[in-house]
């Protein structure tokens, strides 16, 4: 985390990387209008003068319409072409299931001889209501395709420092992309009020080395 805790999560992929300097442009932008707005508020307020143009001025009317449609571009056009960059899934190596319960995650590996396991809150951990018994390994910097649906109500897959965040829609699959490319453990939590234990449905993501992945693959029980 950063400075006092109020930013974001340190990225963990590119996508992410974008998405938080798409956040600090767009705040950089908004910063500059509230600015410049409580100045030319301020400046009214305390002048004792006024001006007809002012009153009713064509030119100014069209300023003031164009302007913020100029600006608004400045942020659709990135924010589409993230968009874009976030479905994006070209060629991925791995594919995982993803399916919600309630109230836990169960994660399969097709591509492994059908590789299935649950994954539930781990009570005991000093991570309050982050940690699970049977965390998701994920090989480092590969193209990962998930596939998230739910067997009753509505989840919702998230990994924040990932930029991940896809609903797990019960009799539809819904599908994103993951690559990351560094090492560690990330971590999130249902993102859908899905009952009353919804806050107990963590998610753990370890990103390992591609030798580190397969020798799990093959030690799989």
């Amino acid at each position: 985390m950063d400075w006092l805790k109020i930013s974001l999560y340190d990225n963990a992929s590119p996508i992410m990387e974008q998405l938080i300097l798409f956040h600090d442009y767009s705040m950089l932008i908004i910063s500059t209008i509230l600015s410049l707005v409580f100045f030319l508020m301020t400046k009214m307020v305390k002048n004792y003068f006024y001006s007809n143009n002012i009153l009713e001025n064509q030119m100014i009317e069209l300023i003031w319409t164009l302007v913020p449609t100029i600006i608004l571009s400045f942020i659709a056009l990135p924010s589409l072409h993230l968009l874009y960059l976030m479905d994006e899934l070209y060629n991925p190596i791995l594919t995982i299931k993803i399916l919600g319960h309630q109230w836990y995650w169960s994660y399969e590996y097709n591509d492994f001889n059908s590789i299935e396991f649950d994954s539930y809150l781990n009570p005991t951990s000093t991570l309050r209501l982050l940690e699970v018994d049977n965390s998701t390994p994920v090989p480092l910097n590969c193209q990962v395709r998930l596939v998230t649906s739910s067997h009753d109500v509505l989840h919702s897959w998230t990994i924040p420092a990932m930029g991940l965040k896809m609903d797990a829609t019960p009799g539809r699959l819904n599908q994103m992309s993951l690559f990351s490319n560094r090492t560690g453990s990330f971590f999130g939590q249902c993102s859908e009020i899905c009952g009353a234990n919804h806050s107990f449905m963590p998610i753990v993501v370890d990103i390992v080395p591609m030798k580190y992945f397969m020798s799990w693959i093959k030690n799989f029980n």
